[in-house]
């Protein structure tokens, strides 16, 4: 590391050694999008030398750039592929993240913090991102449901359908069931064209993106013919028990109170469920009462029931998304958050077992 002194500023010169390509590749993104977020969100040079990387900056800032992206290089030779919005959460929670690691005097990276344990499948190659997301996925390991609570972009929906697709492939379940309320068509969806998986599609679409991001075309297609997935609107589930089947009801937020109560008394012999919801997004009609509200009030410290909330620190969508957030908070617009995304990590989860 060299110093010296430019403009007032104390300008230092940290270098990460890379063993090979690949993990040059990795680290700073296939078309350096990673270089790119560095450069964007702080004002340190980034300089590919074969064999290394340079950061040049002003010394704090580059010694921070450096820890974070050394951290990142550890989980990379762990077998991980970072993202863009891995370095933003990194960048974000530095404080955090310093608790848990080892720094000399040379800010060289000593001892990476340990990456969260997951349960999911390694072949869907999908990984908690943040604290909030490792205490969602032991949540949903050691209860029977699960509900998720959070802003947009906190991974609700894709963490719940990586944990449905992971007991299917490991032979916990028999089948994925996958719902959710059609609060725009009145769950009256008789008039649209189709078989019911078509007439859903549109509302469901979120959980299908997720799905087709982890397995094959494909295996997919399969799974539905041979009835090892089923989708159907909320209005579909009543009067069914659903025995040896991995659940999610996604936007729960827009179910009503004896919406919820039905679903919930769905669940059979063997059977597991996710409920996600952001309860700062409710569509229900004035004077109704949102089912997930209610059933968070109502069933918390039941055992084997789990309540996680995630927190704005938990997004993992484009950094736009988390400036987003911030305005309408800002502007007083998410006030249903105040008692729930505002929460201490220490509060954030919990496990009813």
């Amino acid at each position: 590391m060299s110093k010296y002194r430019l403009k007032r500023e104390t300008i230092s010169t940290h270098e990460i050694v890379i063993h090979n390509h690949d993990e040059l590749i990795k680290l700073l993104g296939v078309n350096g999008e990673i270089r790119k977020r560095v450069c964007d969100q702080t004002r340190v040079q980034v300089i590919d030398r074969g064999g290394k990387v340079l950061l040049i900056g002003e010394y704090e800032e580059a010694r921070k750039v450096s820890n974070i992206l050394n951290h990142l290089l550890f989980a990379v030779r762990k077998g991980y592929t970072p993202t863009p919005a891995d370095f933003d959460l990194a960048l974000e929670d530095y404080s955090e993240m310093k608790k848990n690691i080892v720094i000399e005097e040379t800010s060289e990276l000593q001892t990476p913090n340990k990456l969260p344990v997951s349960s999911l499948r390694p072949e869907i190659k999908v990984q908690p991102r943040s604290k909030g997301q490792a205490e969602y996925l032991e949540t949903v390991q050691h209860c029977e449901m699960t509900f998720v609570i959070g802003p947009a972009g906190t991974g609700k929906t894709y963490l719940a359908m990586a944990s449905a697709v992971s007991s299917l492939l490991n032979k916990q379940v028999r089948r994925l069931v996958l719902t959710r309320p059609a609060v725009e068509a009145g769950e009256n969806l008789g008039y649209l064209p189709g078989a019911i998986e078509e007439k859903v599609h549109p509302y469901l679409r979120p959980l299908y993106d997720a799905l087709y991001s982890m397995v094959d075309f494909e295996r997919v297609q399969r799974w539905i013919e041979q009835e090892r997935i089923e989708v159907a609107p909320l209005a579909f589930m009543r009067g069914r028990s659903l025995d040896h089947a991995f659940v999610i009801l996604d936007e729960a937020q827009n179910t009503t109170s004896d919406q919820m109560l039905m679903f919930l008394t769905r669940l059979g012999e063997g059977s597991r469920a996710i409920i996600t919801g952001d309860i700062t997004q409710i569509d229900l009609p004035k004077g109704k009462t949102s089912g997930l509200v209610e059933s968070r009030r109502i069933l918390e410290g039941i055992p084997g029931i789990g309540i996680v909330h995630l927190t704005k620190r938990d997004v993992v969508r484009h950094p736009l998304v988390q400036r987003i957030i911030d305005a309408y908070e800002a502007h007083g617009r998410l006030t249903n958050s105040d008692s729930v995304y505002h929460q201490s990590d220490e509060k954030r989860s919990e496990h009813r077992l």
